[in-house]
């Protein structure tokens, strides 16, 4: 496996309003939708941490920001990387819409279709399960062999992640907020689920609001919000934001010919209304 670190310098312009600001002495990285990815997500976790050991001493935070499992190959891998990673470094989670569907069809039959349909078959196949002894199961055999296959401690450690996070100027969230409503009133399932009116929406959230979930082919800055889902089940590229004070920076784990790159740029260029 090749990794390489590589920096890009680019003029920032003037944004119309004060840039959002990380507080003195912290340090911030929000990794986006994972989906069961874990070559990138442990190429991009051994950047992380070599970036933040170059860096000037701080108290540093990772945030995943949801959507660990389903699509990729191997979402029970994910698990216990992110369950490692916590043990040993301030790690915070938030739930994302596959974890909300994930737990729900542990109970609920529609629920559990929805699942298989949009990844859970994979998530499920990542575990020690025969794929042949998957064909023709009813759903209730399905959840059956959820249950027998799952340990309780992921199903734990998933219940345990967060609705959304802020620090300094952020917010960070899945997928994004309800605009005009206060975050203490946010519904939950806009913070998983929400693409519009949030993603089209130019006005001041009162935050800069950090998301994942819909995909982009680079990440986007917005002044009103970031998107850092570059698609890592399809693109092959996994992305984290590092914040410090009001710089921004990229760092992305991309599939190459030559094996996994990690990519270095610091950033705020794209910013647009």
């Amino acid at each position: 496996m090749l990794t390489t670190i590589r920096q890009i310098f680019r003029p920032v312009p003037k944004p119309s309003r004060p840039p959002p600001i990380i507080p003195d002495g912290q340090r911030v990285y929000a990794i986006g939708d994972i989906h069961g990815q874990l070559d990138l997500f442990n190429a991009l976790i051994n950047a992380v941490e070599q970036d933040d050991s170059g860096r000037t001493p701080a108290h540093t935070t990772i945030i995943l920001l949801g959507d660990l499992i389903d699509r990729g190959a191997d979402s029970a891998g994910v698990i216990a990387a992110a369950r490692d990673l916590q043990a040993r470094r301030n790690v915070r989670i938030i739930a994302g819409n596959h974890e909300e569907m994930f737990l729900q069809s542990l109970e609920n039959s529609e629920i559990l279709r929805r699942f298989l349909k949009f990844g859970g078959r994979e998530t499920l196949l990542s575990y020690p399960v025969d794929p042949e002894a998957c064909h023709g199961l009813s759903l209730e055999d399905t959840r059956a062999l959820m249950r027998r296959v799952v340990p309780a401690a992921d199903i734990a450690f998933l219940r345990g992640f967060e609705d959304r996070i802020a620090i300094g100027d952020y917010q960070f969230v899945h997928a994004g907020i309800r605009p005009g409503v206060p975050m203490s009133d946010q519904d939950i399932s806009d913070l998983r689920w929400i693409r519009e009116p949030f993603l089209s929406h130019i006005g001041d959230h009162g935050w800069c609001v950090v998301h994942g979930h819909s995909i982009t082919d680079d990440p986007e800055f917005r002044e009103n919000r970031i998107g850092i889902d570059t698609g890592a089940y399809m693109s092959g590229r996994l992305t984290a934001l590092g914040l410090e004070g009001a710089t921004r920076w990229i760092i992305e784990a991309s599939n190459a010919n030559e094996g996994i790159i990690t990519t270095l740029r610091e950033t705020a260029s794209r910013i647009r209304k």
